[in-house]
């Protein structure tokens, strides 16, 4: 029987500093996500903490910030992939 389990299955996420507005904190993001945020500040000419901060001011107060980055990343890839 073939293991069905994802690549990334059981990869617990790391914990990511991030400077909001001169405030410190963290997030805590598996990599793919992070990868894929990084690149998404890159596309953009941002930083990463400059779209960290549009992402924490959109956000629902009542969602978390990491929460927030993965659905930011998620609607990106939609997007892109609805493009093509």
């Amino acid at each position: 029987m073939r293991n069905l389990r994802p690549p990334l299955a059981g990869k617990r996420p790391l914990k990511r500093s991030l400077t909001l507005n001169g405030h410190k904190t963290s997030v805590s993001l598996e990599e793919p996500f992070w990868r894929f945020f990084s690149n998404l500040a890159k596309e953009q000419n941002k930083t990463v903490n400059a779209l960290a901060v549009e992402v924490d001011v959109s956000r629902d107060s009542q969602v978390g910030l990491a929460t927030s980055i993965r659905l930011f990343c998620l609607e990106a890839a939609l997007n892109r992939r609805s493009k093509k």
